[in-house]
């Protein structure tokens, strides 16, 4: 796969959000073994924006790496100081199930209860209502009910 083609303001803007990161993945003296391939891979699609650390004092195989690599991995070069490498690529979208049988998550609630007298500040209380909770109008909080079968006599009366 050949690497992904950026235009240099949006490698400007890579470059500088990479500043601040530590380097994820290490080259050691074995090279770009497939170890350190499928390593590179894990981290562009958990990070998308990664640093690789290559211990080497030959600088033309440490530009061959950084080449190598986004070509292999489908990633744009941003960027070779030193004995670091910045490669860029854009995170794959998780694809999310949908559970049907999913019910509601716990939800904060804010509770203001005013005061029978004048002039007071009304108290104000954030409480966490869970799924299968209600709040009433007093500001409680009690399960929700539950609805019960309808007996017998009831079933036979709503035929």
């Amino acid at each position: 796969m050949p690497a992904i083609q950026l235009t240099p303001a949006q490698r400007k803007v890579h470059r500088s959000e990479a500043h601040h990161l530590d380097p994820i993945v290490m080259i050691g003296g074995d090279g770009l073994t497939p170890a350190v391939r499928k390593e590179a891979d894990a981290a562009l699609k958990a990070h998308g924006l990664i640093k690789v650390r290559v211990f080497s004092d030959d600088r033309p195989a440490r530009e061959a790496m950084l080449q190598t690599l986004a070509d292999e991995l489908n990633a744009a070069p941003i960027q070779h100081i030193g004995k670091l490498l910045v490669l860029w690529r854009p995170i794959p979208e998780k694809e999310r199930e949908i559970d049907e049988d999913r019910m509601p998550g716990p939800r904060d609630v804010k509770v203001i209860k005013y005061s029978k007298r004048g002039g007071q500040r009304p108290e104000i209380k954030t409480l966490r209502v869970l799924g299968n909770q209600r709040l009433t109008p007093g500001g409680t909080i009690k399960r929700a009910k539950a609805k019960k079968p309808l007996s017998v006599k009831k079933r036979r009366q709503a035929d």
